[in-house]
């Protein structure tokens, strides 16, 4: 399991979490993953990704202008 940072900064709606979603499929199930961002909005919109496909959000947090949401990768979806 390892630690991965994805720099999403100056991206607007919806490209911090299609950013997030592309680097999450080159993870590992239990891998973390910390995204850095400064639209305010992924502060939400993040978290409600991960829940809708199974990745644990384990911190959230607000640092001056930047917004940190660091996810577990949880386990990989099955296509139907």
């Amino acid at each position: 399991m390892s630690h991965h940072e994805l720099d999403a900064r100056r991206l607007l709606c919806p490209m911090p979490v299609i950013k997030t979603q592309n680097q999450v499929n080159t993870l590992q199930q239990g891998d973390t993953l910390t995204v850095i961002c400064t639209d305010p909005g992924a502060l939400n919109d993040i978290p409600a990704w991960c829940r809708i496909n199974g990745h644990a959000v384990l911190e959230t947090r607000e640092e001056g202008h930047e917004v940190r949401v660091t996810l577990e990768i949880g386990e990989p979806s099955i296509a139907l």
